[in-house]
């Protein structure tokens, strides 16, 4: 099992055999307690030799979705690497799950995208009749339809919802406000959640015009989003890596797809610059590639 006492044979490797200075050691044993705590948030059995790459792909799935930069990935794998290596130095494992965990880019990077299909399956497949079934049906809708970070679905207010106008009103990066438009569609799944299974719940006053509430009546967190969505994807048998950051690329890519201005786009999102939306136009590149290859006479013709 993962515990206190071999964290701590650990770190006596790392300050007596490695030499490394205190800070090194402490930003080590960062790494290790975040990765636990993502292990303890799933419910998994902490077992050394059932962690397989599968978990640490998931971790930084997680970590991307709470906003960590890729520089700052990059620097938690290598901790991680290090403590596997160390396990297997002392046979307490036969194979290092973070072998084949290449380092996150510091560069741009393509984001995973959805299909459309993918998303409604997820939506579809959600079962209204248990327990936060309509919450959970909300959140996915919302997040698709409006493109919000998951720190802004968290925060989002009752108050906030224009109902009439179709808009929501969003607290974005740096505490700037922006309106986006919301369907009709949206509302009503949103307000079927908002007047039915919210209305039973014994909320906390601290929270009363906060739109998403977990069982105790407080916000959701943004852990709780990432599981939600993560669960979803399982079941419903989609392979990506996917969290909450995975629908707000999904909308952008399938607005440009479908033609959608990109300083619109750009505005819809919270992008304080357009060179950071620019990113999904070659998302849309892929897609208009595949499209001509499959429909253009000319395009695959080799007698040319």
């Amino acid at each position: 099992m993962l515990n206190r006492l071999l964290i701590k044979h650990f770190i006596d490797y790392l300050r007596l055999e490695q030499s490394l200075s205190d800070n090194s050691v402490s930003a080590y044993l960062h790494d290790i307690e975040l990765f636990l705590q993502f292990l303890e948030s799933i419910n998994h059995s902490l077992s050394l030799k059932e962690i397989k790459q599968e978990d640490i792909e998931s971790f930084f799935a997680y970590l991307y979705d709470l906003g960590f930069s890729a520089s700052s990935q990059a620097r938690i794998l290598s901790g991680l690497k290090k403590f596997f290596t160390y396990l297997i130095k002392e046979k307490l494992i036969t194979e290092n799950p973070t072998l084949l965990i290449s380092s996150p880019s510091v560069g741009r990077h393509l984001p995973d995208v959805l299909s459309y299909q993918e998303i409604i399956k997820m939506i579809d497949s959600i079962d209204l009749s248990e327990p936060f079934g309509h919450r959970n049906k909300a959140i996915l809708e919302v997040l698709y339809a409006c493109g919000l970070r998951v720190s802004e679905l968290i925060s989002l207010k009752i108050s906030n919802i224009y109902v009439e106008d179709e808009f929501v009103r969003v607290i974005g990066k740096g505490n700037k406000e922006r309106l986006i438009p919301i369907s009709s569609s949206t509302l009503k799944t949103l307000f079927l959640y908002i007047n039915g299974e919210r209305k039973m719940q014994d909320i906390n006053p601290k929270f009363s015009d906060t739109v998403f509430i977990n069982r105790r009546g407080s916000n959701l967190s943004r852990q709780m989003i990432f599981l939600i969505i993560k669960r979803l994807a399982e079941e419903n048998g989609i392979k990506k890596n996917i969290g909450p950051h995975t629908i707000r690329h999904s909308f952008a890519t399938h607005l440009l797809e479908g033609g959608a201005d990109l300083r619109a786009v750009q505005q819809m999102l919270g992008h304080s610059s357009i060179s950071t939306t620019e990113i999904y136009t070659h998302v849309s590149d892929q897609y208009l590639r595949e499209i001509i290859s499959l429909y253009h006479p000319r395009f695959n013709d080799d007698s040319q």
